[in-house]
């Protein structure tokens, strides 16, 4: 597209079907370069990606020719097939539907990539649950709780 200039900035977060600790720590780093690959080809800007063992967190520059949902729909079938191929969890794995999708400014995107890369550390604090909540809260976003996920009143367990 000729003479179109963008800025954009989103932070994608989706979880482990079932909120199931599946990925392993040991083998992030494989999934987080396999993520970036994937976004990469398709023409998007990976500043930052993290895979807790429930859920991942990415930091994506968007050139306007791909639309949020196509890209998370992509990143999430390819890894989904990857892991299965790769052996790296026991049993079936797939993503949840549905994802949050978070939008910065320029000003804003060293400290979200510090927030994505630092995801242990903040969830030794807060789960993922209160995680979520608090971006849908900040972000002004409407939603209803039964919709959220399948969090099956994880709070306890965190």
């Amino acid at each position: 597209m000729p003479n179109t200039y963008t800025q954009l900035y989103a932070q994608i977060v989706f979880a482990v079907k079932g909120r199931q600790s599946l990925i392993p720590t040991s083998r992030k780093e494989e999934l987080h370069q396999y993520i970036t690959g994937i976004v990469q080809n398709r023409g998007q800007k990976l500043l930052a990606v993290h895979c807790m063992p429930d859920h991942t967190h990415l930091l994506v520059g968007f050139s306007p020719t791909m639309a949020f949902s196509d890209l998370v729909h992509d990143v999430k079938r390819a890894t989904s097939l990857w892991i299965k191929e790769q052996n790296m969890v026991k049993g079936r794995f797939y993503w949840q539907e549905g994802f949050g999708a978070f939008t910065y400014g320029q000003s804003q995107v060293k400290d979200v990539v510090a927030y994505v890369l630092s995801q242990e550390e903040h969830h030794r604090k807060r789960t993922f649950r209160e995680e979520y909540f608090a971006f849908l809260n900040r972000f002004e976003v409407p939603f209803d709780e039964r919709y959220v996920f399948e969090f099956y009143d994880t709070s306890a367990e965190e």
